[in-house]
């Protein structure tokens, strides 16, 4: 067979229609394989989070361990922690992009073909999914997603470590008897004073909670959770 006949072979091969089983088919083992790359993202958000704990679990471990052990142990912390929060709001915007397809998916065929009235409550849905295929892209900014992680799961590792810090001040190496023996202990050796390390933890906590306030709605419309059918959103799909 030489090229034109291959080339036409080909083009016959496009224009000849498909059958219905062979379509059922396609989008049996499409749903299977974005549910399959869904969970593995899953898995990975997963991962992160427990690293995440463990290196504060480790940390309080080691600071606590010793009263001379220095109080900046907990601050550095929070710079690991919040390392691990972008490592898992990028993670959690690639997973978004499969799970919006498997939502679509399951509202749109699935859903039609179990309840047998065969009418998708989305009329192109199908062009959707297609140029998303052609073109991904994110459902989500980066840092409404971090806040929304931070909702979820890192307000609370970052609340252990700072009550853990107080604690630290207050405790170590012995009982602070007075507020200036507890304002004094803030100092890092000779390099930052305490109103240097009041004024970075205040700062600090106001980019979390201006964050905190950002990832209220991931999306923008209604308050986001993790099993919320993206779908509703079609300004997030790329036509």
């Amino acid at each position: 067979m030489n090229d034109t006949e291959e080339l036409a072979a080909a083009a016959a091969l496009e224009e000849t229609p498909i059958s219905r089983p062979e379509y059922l088919s396609v989008m049996v083992h499409f749903y299977r394989g974005e549910t399959h790359r869904s969970t593995i993202w899953r898995q990975r958000i997963d991962a992160t989070t427990n690293w995440a704990v463990l290196t504060v679990a480790g940390m309080l471990s080691v600071a606590f361990a010793d009263p001379n052990q220095s109080h900046f142990l907990l601050l550095l912390s929070n710079l690991v922690v919040f390392a691990f929060l972008v490592i898992e709001a990028r993670r959690y915007r690639r997973y978004e992009v499969y799970a919006a397809r498997v939502r679509m998916l399951e509202e749109n065929f699935l859903a039609p073909m179990v309840s047998r009235s065969l009418v998708s409550p989305m009329p192109h849905w199908r062009q959707q999914i297609c140029s998303d295929l052609d073109q991904p892209r994110y459902k989500s900014r980066m840092v409404p997603t971090m806040g929304f992680r931070l909702r979820r799961n890192y307000i609370f590792i970052y609340a252990i470590l700072s009550g853990a810090w107080l604690l630290k001040l207050e405790m170590h190496p012995t009982v602070a008897g007075t507020f200036d023996v507890f304002w004094e202990r803030m100092r890092v050796g000779s390099v930052l004073p305490p109103t240097a390390v009041a004024i970075g933890g205040a700062v600090f906590w106001v980019a979390l909670l201006t964050m905190l306030w950002q990832g209220r709605r991931l999306h923008g419309q209604r308050p986001a959770d993790e099993v919320e059918g993206l779908e509703d959103f079609p300004e997030r799909w790329k036509m």
